[in-house]
C-alpha cells in the first residue's frame, strides 16, 4: 500500500496548505469585504486559477473517467455544453460584476431591485444557497473523497467518515483564518498539484503492457468511444439538442450559473480592474474545458480496457490509482486528490458563509464588523457539520446532480435577464427561484405530476418556469424608478433599458461583446481539440485546430482594444 516515501509527500503537502493559511491569516482581515474578496486587488491569473481549482473538485476526475468509460470521450457534452454559458459571463457580464462593487453577488439585488420583496428575496437566497444548496455541493464532494478512502484505503464507513471529518476540520481551520486571498493562493498551489499528479498518472498507466501506449489505446477501445462529437451510439441527438439549445442558459449550475454567480463571481469581483475581470473568467474558460479534462479522459479509456465491468465504471479512477501505481506516484496522486478536494471544500465554506454572513445576518442584524468576522468563524464549522450530515444521506452523486439541476431549471433565465431589461423585477426572481421546488414537490404529492421527476422531461420544467416568471413580470410592479436609475448609472448595461438608455453606441458594443462571445466558444473548443487530436497522433487536426485557437485569441484581443481603449 502507501510507504514512507508516499506518507512524507502528504505531509509536506499539508503543512505547505497550513502555512499558507497561517500566514494570509495575518494579513487583510480588516473587515468583511476584505475577508471575502482578498483585497479586491487580485490579478487575473490568481483569480482565473482559483476558480479553475475549485472546479477541480475529489468528484469530477471520478465522474469524467465514469463518463468516458460509459460512453466515450463524447459523453463529455453533458458538461462541455456549459462552456456557451461561461463565455457569455466572460464577455458580457465579467464587468458589470466589477462594476458593482459588491462583496457578494446576492448583494445585488438590493442595488438592482427595490422594496420588501428585495430584501426578502436577498435573505431567502442567503439562506437557500448558502446553506442548503451549499450543502448539497459539498456532500456530494464528501461523497467522492469518501469513496475514494473506503476503496484505497479499506476503509468501512464509519471509519471513513472519521477521517474525512479530519479532513473538512482541518480545511475549516485554515480557510476560516485566511479569508479569500489564503484560500486563492492556497488554490493555486493545489491546481498545481492536482494537475501534476493526474497527468503523471494518465502517462504511466497508458503505458502499461496491457494498454500498450497511445496507439495500443487506439487499438483497443471502440471506435465511437475516440470520437469528439455525440453519435447514435453515445447520445442521442435529441439529448444534444436539448444541451445547445437550453442546459447553458437555462439552467443554474455551480460553477456555470447563467449570468455569472456564486464563487466564479466572487474571484472576478475580487479583481483589480474590469480588464483582470475579464482575462480571469476567460482564463478560467479556457482551462476549466481545454486544459484539465485531458489526463482523465485518457485515464477513463484506460479503465474501459483494465475494468471493463460495468460495476467497475464509477469506481475505476480510484482502482487504477490503488492497483497500477507506483510508489511515489500513488502519493502524488493521494496529494493530487487531497488538493481537489480541499479547494473545492475551502471555497464552498467561504462562498456560503459570505452569504449567510453579508446576505443574511448583515441585512437582519447592526452588527460591527468585528462581531461579523467572528461570526464568519464560527459559521464555517457550523456549515461543515451539516454538510456533513448530508453527505452521510446521498446515494450517489449522480442523484445529487440530477436534483440540483432540477432545482435551478428555468432560473437561467431571469439571472440574464436582469442585466438586459429593466422589467424584470424582484419579483421575477423569487417566481424563478421558487417555482422548480414548488412543482417537484407537488410531482411527489400528485401522482398525476410524478412524470416531473424524471430528468428526461427538465426542458418542460424549464418551459413551465420561464413562462411562470414572465407571467408573474408582468402581473406584479416593476422596480422602483430611482432604483433603475442609479443600476443604470453605476452598471451602463447595454439591451432593453429604454428611458434610461443614455448611450447612443449599444448596437456597436453589442456587435462586439457578440462577436468577442462567438469566438471565444470557437476559440475554447478549438483547443479541447487540438489537444485531444495531438494526444490521440492525430497530428494535421490538432494544427488545424491549434491555428483556429490562436487565431480566435487574436481577433478577441483586437475587439477587446476597442471596448476598452488605452
Amino acid at each position: 500500500m502507501l510507504t514512507w516515501w508516499d506518507g512524507l509527500i502528504i505531509v509536506i503537502y499539508l503543512s505547505m496548505s497550513l502555512g499558507i493559511g497561517i500566514y494570509w491569516s495575518k494579513r487583510q482581515r480588516s473587515n468583511i469585504k476584505t475577508y471575502f474578496l482578498g483585497g479586491g486587488n487580485n490579478t487575473w491569473w490568481l483569480a482565473g486559477l482559483s476558480m479553475v481549482a475549485t472546479t477541480f473538485a475529489a468528484d469530477t476526475p471520478l465522474a469524467v473517467a465514469e463518463i468516458v468509460n460509459k460512453n466515450g470521450i463524447s459523453g463529455n457534452w453533458i458538461w462541455w455544453n456549459m462552456l456557451m454559458s461561461g463565455v457569455l459571463t466572460t464577455f458580457f457580464f465579467a464587468r458589470y460584476w466589477k462594476r458593482a462593487n459588491i462583496t457578494t453577488d446576492l448583494e445585488l439585488i438590493q442595488i438592482r431591485y427595490s422594496g420588501t420583496a428585495a430584501t426578502v428575496l436577498r435573505v431567502f437566497r442567503a439562506c437557500y444557497l448558502g446553506i442548503f444548496m451549499n450543502a448539497l455541493i459539498i456532500g456530494w464532494v464528501n461523497f467522492a473523497m469518501l469513496k475514494i478512502l473506503m476503496i484505497f484505503f479499506n476503509l468501512d464507513k464509519i471509519t471513513g467518515i472519521i477521517i474525512l471529518l479530519g479532513l473538512m476540520l482541518f480545511t475549516a481551520f485554515y480557510s476560516s483564518i485566511a479569508g479569500l486571498k489564503g484560500i486563492m493562493v492556497t488554490d493555486a498551489l493545489q491546481f498545481f498539484l492536482a494537475m501534476l499528479g493526474c497527468i503523471g498518472m494518465a502517462i504511466y498507466v497508458v503505458h502499461q503492457p496491457a494498454i500498450g501506449g497511445i496507439n495500443g489505446l487506439i487499438e483497443k477501445v471502440p471506435e465511437n468511444y475516440l470520437s469528439f462529437f455525440p453519435t447514435s451510439n453515445n447520445l442521442p441527438l435529441s439529448t444534444v439538442i436539448g444541451y445547445l439549445l437550453f442546459n447553458w442558459w437555462a439552467i443554474w449550475y455551480p460553477g456555470a450559473e447563467p449570468g455569472g454567480g456564486g464563487y466564479v463571481a466572487q474571484r472576478i469581483m475580487s479583481t483589480k480592474s474590469e480588464k483582470d475581470a475579464i482575462f480571469s473568467s476567460l482564463f478560467f474558460q479556457f482551462a476549466h474545458y481545454a486544459l484539465r479534462p485531458w489526463p482523465w479522459i485518457i485515464v477513463g479509456l484506460c479503465a474501459y480496457i483494465l475494468y471493463p465491468e460495468p460495476d467497475n465504471a464509477a469506481s475505476s479512477f480510484v482502482l487504477i490509482m490503488k492497483y497500477q501505481l507506483p510508489t511515489g506516484l500513488k502519493g502524488l496522486l493521494l496529494v493530487a486528490f487531497l488538493a481537489a478536494y480541499m479547494s473545492t471544500l475551502s471555497t464552498q465554506l467561504n462562498w456560503g458563509t459570505s452569504y449567510l454572513v453579508n446576505d443574511g445576518i448583515n441585512v437582519l442584524f447592526n452588527f460591527s464588523e468585528n462581531t461579523l468576522l467572528k461570526i464568519s468563524k464560527i459559521t464555517v464549522f457550523m456549515l461543515l457539520f451539516f454538510s456533513l450530515w448530508i453527505s452521510t444521506q446521498l446515494e450517489s452523486v449522480k442523484q445529487a446532480w440530477e436534483f440540483l439541476l432540477q432545482c435551478g431549471a428555468g432560473i437561467g433565465f431571469v439571472l440574464i435577464a436582469r442585466w438586459f431589461w429593466w422589467r424584470i423585477s424582484a419579483w421575477s426572481e423569487i417566481t424563478a427561484t421558487l417555482t422548480p421546488p414548488i412543482i417537484l414537490s407537488l410531482s411527489f404529492l400528485l401522482e398525476p405530476l410524478a412524470f416531473l421527476r424524471d430528468n428526461q422531461n427538465l426542458y418542460l420544467l424549464v418551459f413551465i418556469t420561464v413562462t411562470i416568471t414572465l407571467l408573474a413580470t408582468y402581473l406584479t410592479p416593476p422596480t422602483d424608478f430611482n432604483t433603475l436609475i442609479k443600476f443604470y448609472q453605476k452598471i451602463k448595461p447595454i439591451g432593453f433599458w429604454g428611458q434610461f438608455t443614455v448611450s447612443n453606441n449599444q448596437s456597436s458594443q453589442l456587435f462586439y461583446l457578440f462577436s468577442c462571445w462567438i469566438l471565444g466558444i470557437l476559440g475554447i473548443y478549438s483547443g479541447l481539440f487540438a489537444i485531444g487530436y495531438f494526444i490521440l497522433a492525430k497530428f494535421l487536426s490538432s494544427v488545424l485546430c491549434f491555428v483556429i485557437m490562436f487565431s480566435s485569441w487574436f481577433l478577441i484581443k483586437k475587439l477587446l482594444t476597442t471596448i476598452f481603449p488605452e
